[in-house]
């Protein structure tokens, strides 16, 4: 899949071009203009060329290309392995002088395949009934540009091959599929390969494709979303249903701080939208480039995919690689193509493919894979209503316990396991009524929502992750973590000067009966100018402690506290006769701060 360097591409492109050169004819590039096709006129735009798509011909008809094809995609076209990149631009006129539609071309979002400029309406697909879900596989599989026939298929039934990439739709596929539909991935999956399904949706910014669409970091979570609800659509379209993976093909990219980050929240929207439409979530890409920064991000409050298949072509029949730590995707989560793009031949039948060592989710019949049966569900909501307070909302369910309630963890500073954090078992509280989730759901019903509020010791920015218990089969499902501020919980309500200290009036706003120990604090800054001899004086900022204590005190009351000066602290506020100071409170998690000028007591005479 992952684009090499433009010769080995060229290449490919020239072998697969020069063995089907007989079966078709080339127009030249020219000015708007009209052909003859099948008794109808066909108007050309301004520069396409034109190529006579010959019927039982191998000749690759890809969508990416300013091209009139006259006559659809052969079932038997040969096309170089991996994915070919670009906006689609493609014109195709079916045998009957019709424009063909979406559903014979492309497993992506609808779209007219028409002469610019003249309106053509397309009819939606289909959804047909999902037949096939999630699977384990371990062994080899392959990937191919477009899916093979039938025929093909059968013949590589003796092949050491089992698990095979389809490319199901997304802006940047440009791989025709005559032979992608329902019916096919039935008979496949029936046959027993396992199918990898493959979106091939906006790139990163600094990908090196330069004819594809990219994802923009202003809109990066937005259209991480909007993949993957399309993406959702073209597999429940070909009878993929839900438990089945989807894996998204980021293609290799430049690695900075900006574009990393906008990958990153690409598709952690593609995850969590995913999983709140009940299908696991995968990523493709380079060693180098997403799967290295899938793995930096492994582990944190980052939602990571369920599955990733790393591209780094070196030959080795594992799913090893130096980049991902061994504790990363440890449970049959991997796919590692090991080598790029090469002819072979089982059965009589050739294919252009890349090579892959699966051990990970797939689609097919077999062991259930990590995730099948665990929960789905959305975490939408986290916020802080009042200091000491966290209120999540969103939706889970178990598919195979559809009808019962399940119980929600909430962990308030990070994930469930790391250092410091707060768990709490909130029991079955997804029993609330949502209409948008029984709609989809029928056999399910609406009232699996759930919305709680916790009290909490933590304050200021906290990480808040939320999980969905298993009832049956699996494990539990992680819904998604959210930052959110929790105001901290710790007021002044009076500072009063005295002579050799201050008087400190707080207030604890944790819960009534929470224990609230803490430290008070009092500093200045001011100048210091230094005088240098013929040359300017040295003017420096200085922070000094006038004095400090701890105190402790319980939610929901407030106490009085005598914080006194240094030594040092008398000693400066004499000197410069007065200051400005900041006393401030802090508690676990956060702090706060109050302004407090300071006069040096008059002497007596």
């Amino acid at each position: 899949m992952i684009l090499g360097p433009g010769k080995r591409l060229s290449a490919l492109l020239l072998v697969a071009f020069a063995a089907v050169i007989s079966a078709w004819s080339l127009a030249p590039a020219a000015g708007a203009r009209t052909v003859h096709y099948a008794g109808q006129d066909v108007k050309v735009p301004a520069g396409y060329r034109v190529i006579r798509v010959e019927p039982g011909s191998h000749f690759c008809t890809r969508l990416d290309r300013r091209v009139v094809y006259l006559g659809g995609p052969s079932k038997e076209q040969r096309c170089p392995a991996g994915p070919l990149l670009g906006k689609h631009r493609a014109i195709v006129v079916a045998a009957n002088g019709e424009r063909a539609t979406t559903r014979s071309l492309l497993r992506a979002r609808p779209f007219s395949v028409h002469h610019p400029g003249a309106a053509t309406a397309s009819k939606a697909p289909a959804v047909a009934t999902a037949s096939v879900g999630g699977a384990i596989f371990t062994g080899l599989g392959f990937d191919a540009c477009s899916a093979p026939s039938t025929k093909a298929m059968a013949a590589w039934a003796e092949s050491p091959f089992r698990g095979i990439g389809i490319y199901i739709g997304g802006e940047n596929s440009a791989c025709s599929q005559p032979n992608l539909s329902a019916s096919w991935v039935s008979a496949q999956t029936t046959a027993g390969w396992h199918l990898i399904p493959t979106y091939v949706g906006l790139q990163a910014p600094t990908s090196a494709c330069s004819s594809c669409a990219k994802l923009t970091s202003t809109a990066a979570t937005t259209q991480g979303i909007a993949a993957a609800e399309d993406a959702v659509t073209q597999a429940a379209t070909i009878g993929i249903g839900p438990g089945s993976p989807i894996y998204f093909d980021m293609e290799a990219y430049t690695p900075t701080t900006s574009a990393t980050a906008a990958v990153l929240a690409f598709l952690e929207a593609w995850t969590e939208k995913l999983h709140a439409l009940g299908y696991q979530s995968g990523v493709y890409s380079s060693s180098s480039s997403g799967i290295s920064d899938l793995a930096k991000a492994y582990g944190t409050t980052y939602a990571s995919p369920d599955n990733i298949w790393t591209a780094n072509w070196n030959n080795a029949e594992n799913t090893l690689d130096p980049v991902i730590p061994s504790t990363a995707w440890p449970n049959h989560q991997r796919i590692h193509q090991f080598r790029g793009g090469h002819n072979e031949t089982w059965g009589g039948t050739t294919i252009n493919i890349d090579s892959d060592y699966v051990d990970g989710a797939t689609v097919g019949v077999g062991t259930a894979p990590v995730g099948e049966s665990d929960p789905v569900g959305s975490f939408e909501l986290a916020t802080s209503p009042a200091p000491g307070q966290v209120q999540v909302k969103g939706w889970a369910l178990d598919p195979d316990a559809p009808t019962e309630t399940l119980s929600i963890n909430v962990v308030i500073g990070g994930r469930e396991g790391q250092k410091g954090v707060e768990t709490f078992e909130l029991g079955q509280v997804a029993n609330l009524e949502r209409p948008d989730v029984g709609a989809t759901r029928k056999l399910a019903g609406p009232n699996h929502g759930f919305e709680s509020t916790i009290t909490t010791i933590k304050s200021g920015p906290e990480p808040i992750c939320v999980y969905a218990l298993n009832v049956a089969l699996g494990g539990n499902r992680l819904l998604g973590c959210k930052t959110t501020y929790i105001p901290v919980a710790i007021a002044f309500t009076r500072l009063k000067p005295l002579p050799h200290g201050v008087k400190v009036t707080l207030a604890c706003q944790w819960p009534v009966g929470t224990a609230c120990p803490g430290h008070l604090g009092l500093r200045t800054t001011f100048k210091v100018r230094t005088p240098r001899r013929h040359k300017p004086a040295l003017v420096r900022t200085v922070t000094r402690s006038l004095g400090s204590r701890t105190f402790n005190l319980s939610g929901g009351e407030w106490h009085t506290f005598y914080l006194a000066f240094t030594a040092g602290g008398r000693k400066l506020l004499a000197e410069r006769g007065k200051l400005g100071t900041q006393v401030i409170a802090s508690i676990p998690g956060g702090k706060r701060g109050a302004g407090l000028p300071l006069k040096a007591p008059s002497r007596r005479r």
